[in-house]
């Protein structure tokens, strides 16, 4: 196993070096990380950076970061790789010019004004190690690179520096966050070095990583993007600066555009009637593709070009459909947001460039209603499941501000299951079910109206996969966009659902909503746990029975509530009729791991119930 020793840029076999600890839970270890800031100027830096990574295994080849991004702002003055292999002897050296250079275009934009440098190398054998080195200049100064000398799950760390040098009269605005839990040193104001940093193994409902690791964060209080220099002491600052330099004079619309909006909202009677007229006139009108150019990527396109080619990324098309509101005298406030299916703010203690989405937002009396524009199909005002309960950035004329948006509450989460069911003396069913979706449940739920006949069919035997013999006779779906609810009818059948022994049939009254599993058992837990989203499921199935049959034993009554949620769970008997009711809800909550045990007890025992059978018999 190779040793880096910082006295000079060779390897060495001393593997005792290495402390075991760090190898636990590891495909990479990085060996040293050194970053240095220098700030000469408000609107120029120099970045240097050293990066020794050996690389245990194939899983780990992800962790050696030897990429650069750049454009005609970023002036690369080194950049170099060398290749050792798990001797120590090096292997490969890669200069500049021998880096696969490539647009940096993900795979939603039509087109980037950036660029990448990135190291393309396929080991043939592992452990290998990977020195990179880097140096660049750049005018771009809106963010000074940021420190996270843990960078990923099974990754350990076992020396990290992070050093500012201040050569100009700009002052520099720092948070840092988690040093205190780990082993990080504070060397001066802006100097910080991390050691031996054991890897952090994922586990469920872990919280998300960048709020459990180590990270330093700076930026200037002047600075410049792409020549437009800017003032950032606070939010209101830098909100200003980003309407003012980016937002303004991009609005407006052709004539024509400008009185076909008018005439359509004209005999709208509230501002959020009109809102709703605007949103589906640009839904019906535009769609979405990515593009990264302007100051920074974060300028939006002409309101008139958005126009005029019918499409356009999450700024334009925000900044298109604020345009549209304006002609007919609404307020709405571009806002800048991290969008993901995991929960993370807007940093309101700390003013920078952050998010890495765009909606819009629309006053609506005390309250705020969010508009997602990116979707033609997404229901006015919903934003479940990705830009939901957040801290975000209303860029307003006078200032940036921090707020929340909608928060999905555990009840609003609904899905409501109704099912009637009649079973044969052999086991089989026939059933009619209706599913109900609200909230966050829509947005699990109504994509499936959108795939083709065989996915659909495919989908319900995925939803339903402890059905045996379960065939879809047809489907039929109903998007209620203004009430935001989706309503899925399915008639289905399944041969011998219920075990025939002898005279016997043995049937689980749990059909279609049915959870087989428990969250993972950890023997010592790591780290807390989080539940992002609450939930609620009410199902309510008729199952008729044959005249023949008669029930032998069934499931008693279950009612389970503590802090984590709620089951209940009940079987009753009408005639020949058997009636199921459950209930079960998921509470939204953050935990200590301590409590970890406890909670999947709670689900242990839901999924105990869930399989809960009753015994039915022929009569005698």
């Amino acid at each position: 196993m190779l040793v880096f020793s910082s006295t000079a840029q060779e390897f060495s076999l001393q593997s005792l070096i290495i402390d075991s600890s760090l190898r636990e839970n590891a495909n990479a270890i990085v060996r040293q990380n050194d970053l240095s800031i220098e700030v000469l100027k408000y609107d120029k830096i120099l970045v240097k950076q050293r990066r020794v990574v050996t690389i245990l295994n194939s899983s780990g080849n992800s962790k050696v970061n030897a990429y650069l991004h750049y454009d005609e702002n970023v002036n690369i003055k080194k950049l170099e790789a060398i290749v050792y292999n798990a001797y120590g002897k090096e292997i490969k050296k890669i200069r500049k010019n021998k880096f696969s250079d490539a647009n940096a275009v993900d795979g939603f934009s039509l087109y980037s004004d950036s660029r990448i440098k990135y190291l393309d190398y396929t080991p043939t054998n592992y452990p290998y190690t990977i020195e990179y080195i880097e140096e660049y200049e750049t005018s771009f100064t809106v963010n000074l690179p940021s420190w996270y000398p843990l960078d990923g799950y099974y990754t350990s760390v076992e020396n990290s520096t992070y050093t500012i040098i201040n050569d100009s009269n700009v002052e520099i605005s720092l948070k840092t966050e988690n040093l205190e839990n780990y082993n990080i040193d504070v060397l001066s104001e802006y100097s910080f070095q991390a050691k031996n940093l054991k890897a952090i193994k994922p586990e469920q409902y872990s919280p998300s990583f960048a709020k459990i690791v180590p990270s330093v964060k700076a930026t200037l209080k002047e600075f410049s993007m792409k020549g437009v220099k800017g003032v950032n002491s606070n939010w209101q600052d830098f909100g200003k600066w980003m309407n003012d330099k980016l937002i303004a004079g991009t609005q407006e619309l052709p004539q024509a555009v400008k009185d076909e909006i008018k005439a359509l909202t004209a005999n709208a009677e509230t501002d959020i009637e009109k809102a709703k007229i605007v949103y589906n006139y640009m839904q019906d009108k535009t769609r979405y593709i990515s593009i990264q150019v302007g100051i920074g990527g974060w300028k939006p396109m002409l309101a008139s070009d958005v126009d005029r080619l019918g499409y356009g990324d999450c700024k334009g098309l925000t900044n298109y459909t604020m345009a549209l509101l304006q002609e007919v005298g609404v307020p709405s406030y571009y806002t800048v947001v991290y969008g993901d299916s995991n929960l993370r703010n807007i940093d309101d203690s700390f003013s920078s460039l952050q998010g890495n989405h765009v909606i819009l937002t629309v006053p609506n009396k005390s309250d705020y209603i969010f508009l997602e524009c990116t979707s033609q199909t997404v229901p006015f005002g919903y934003t479940a499941n990705f830009t939901d309960d957040r801290d975000v950035l209303l860029i307003k004329p006078e200032g940036g501000e921090i707020v929340r948006t909608k928060s999905y509450k555990t009840e609003e989460n609904l899905l409501d299951t109704k099912a009637t069911i009649k079973l044969d003396a052999e086991g089989s069913l026939e059933a009619q079910v209706v599913m109900n979706s609200y909230g966050t449940q829509y947005g699990s739920h109504e994509g499936v109206q959108n795939e083709t006949e065989k996915n659909q069919q495919l989908y319900y035997k995925d939803y339903w996969n402890y059905i045996n013999n379960l065939e879809i006779n047809s489907l039929d779906f109903t998007n209620n966009k203004d009430s935001i609810v989706f309503i899925e009818e399915v008639e289905l059948k399944a041969a011998r659902y219920a075990v025939k022994t002898g005279d016997r049939l043995l049937l689980q009254p749990n059909m279609f909503n049915r959870i087989e599993t428990a969250p993972k058992r950890y023997k010592d837990r790591n780290l807390p746990f989080e539940v992002e989203r609450g939930f609620t499921d009410i199902d309510e199935y008729i199952i008729e029975i044959p005249e023949t049959l008669e029930v032998e034993a069934t499931m008693n009554p279950v009612s389970i509530k503590n802090k984590f949620g709620e089951y209940i769970a009940s079987v009753s008997i009408e005639n020949n009729k058997l009636l199921y009711h459950r209930k079960f809800v998921l509470n939204k909550g953050a935990y200590t791991k301590d409590e970890y045990k406890e909670f999947r007890s709670f689900w242990l025992s839901v999924v105990k119930q869930d399989k809960s059978k009753i015994v039915l018999k022929t009569k005698p």
